[in-house]
C-alpha cells in the first residue's frame, strides 16, 4: 500500500509536488492558507482538501510534503511529526539553525522520517557523477566549484545565497562527505539590502577547497557543477542536452625539465539514465516511509547546509 501523502502549500513548488505525487498514485490531500487555491487543486487532481491546521491532525494522512514560506517550515514540521506524520520539507527547512535543529531532533525523537527537498541530489547525472567519484575514477578530489546564475526569482525574505545555493551545497557535501571547517562569503546587493550576487568559499578538513557563485541578476542562465580530481575532471551541466549533461575530462599533469606539462583527452559523456529529479525524489520519500530507511537527504544534511548559509551570509545596510 502506498502511503497517503498530503501537500501543504500550493504555490510554485507545491504545485509541482502535487502533480508528481498524483502521477505516482500517492496524492491524498492538499492544503493552503488560501482555501480557494487549495480547492482548485483538489478538484483538478481529485483529492481531498483541508485547512492547514486540520490537515496536521488528520489520522488518515501518513505524510506531508511542506512547500511553505521558509519561516513557517520548522513550526509546521514539528507539529506534523508530533501528530505522527513523516515529512518532506522543501529547502530551506528554516531560517535559523536553532529552528532547524529543533525540527530535526523532534522528528528523530519520535521516529519519524524527516527529508529535505534537495532535489538535485536525485538528478541522474549527479547520481552518476557521485558514483564515479566514489569509485575513484576522478582520483583524489582537490577542488569543486559551482555556478548557479540567472535572472530572478526575487524574494523579499531570501537573498541569492539562501534561494539558489542550497542545492549546490547539498551536492558539494555529498561529494566531500564532511562539513567545511572554514566558510567565507562575499556579496553585492543592487535592488535592496539582500545580496543579488554571492561568492561562497569553503575549506574542508582534508584540504579540499570549493567555491560557489550564485546570482539572480545575470543575463544568461548557468547551472554547472565542476569537480577537479587528480586523474580527471567532471562537469555536471544541467543546461546541456541529456546526453551531454555529464562530461568527464581525463588528464595528466607532470614536470618536464623544470616546467609543467599536461595532456588532456576529449570529453567522455557517460550514459546517464533519463528521469525527472522530482519524481525520483518523491519515489525515494515513499520508499523511506515504507521501509523506515534514513533519507539520502535527511535532516542532518539540511542543518549542515543551513550552518553554511548562515556563516556565508553578508549583511547589507
Amino acid at each position: 500500500m502506498k502511503p497517503r501523502i498530503a501537500v501543504l502549500g500550493c504555490g510554485y513548488w507545491g504545485s509541482n509536488h502535487i502533480r508528481t505525487l498524483k502521477s505516482l498514485g500517492a496524492l491524498y490531500a492538499v492544503a493552503d492558507a488560501n482555501q480557494a487555491r487549495a480547492s482548485a487543486f483538489a478538484v483538478e487532481h481529485e483529492c481531498l482538501t483541508f485547512s492547514p491546521d486540520v490537515l496536521i491532525e488528520r489520522k488518515d494522512v501518513d505524510a506531508i510534503v511542506m512547500a511553505l514560506p521558509a519561516q513557517f517550515h520548522a513550526e509546521f514540521a514539528i507539529r506534523a511529526v508530533e501528530a505522527g506524520k513523516d515529512v518532506l520539507v522543501e529547502k530551506p527547512i528554516a531560517l535559523t539553525v536553532p529552528d532547524a535543529r529543533r525540527a530535526v531532533d523532534r522528528a528523530h525523537e519520535l521516529g519519524r522520517i524527516f527529508m529535505v527537498g534537495h532535489v538535485l541530489r536525485y538528478h541522474p547525472a549527479f547520481e552518476k557523477l557521485k558514483e564515479l567519484v566514489d569509485a575513484g575514477e576522478l582520483g583524489k578530489i582537490g577542488y569543486i566549484h559551482s555556478h548557479r546564475l540567472g535572472l530572478g526569482k526575487f524574494h523579499m525574505e531570501n537573498d541569492a545565497l539562501w534561494d539558489l545555493a542550497p542545492h549546490d551545497l547539498s551536492m558539494i557535501l555529498a561529494i566531500t562527505g564532511e562539513a567545511p571547517v572554514e566558510v567565507h562569503g562575499q556579496g553585492a546587493a543592487l535592488l535592496d539590502h539582500l545580496s543579488d550576487f554571492t561568492h561562497l568559499h569553503m575549506r574542508f578538513p582534508n584540504g579540499l577547497k570549493s567555491h560557489l557563485f550564485a546570482s539572480r541578476l545575470n543575463p544568461y542562465r548557468e547551472r554547472r557543477l565542476s569537480v577537479v580530481g587528480e586523474k580527471a575532471m567532471a562537469v555536471f551541466d544541467d543546461m546541456e542536452p541529456w546526453d551531454r549533461k555529464l562530461a568527464i575530462y581525463r588528464h595528466a599533469i607532470w614536470q618536464d625539465h623544470g616546467q609543467w606539462a599536461f595532456s588532456q583527452k576529449d570529453a567522455d559523456y557517460p550514459v546517464v539514465e533519463q528521469g525527472m529529479p522530482l519524481t525520483r525524489e518523491l519515489e525515494h520519500f515513499i520508499h523511506c516511509i515504507q521501509t523506515r530507511e534514513e533519507p539520502r537527504t535527511g535532516g542532518e544534511e539540511a542543518v549542515r547546509v543551513l550552518e553554511i548559509l548562515t556563516a556565508g551570509t553578508i549583511k547589507h545596510n
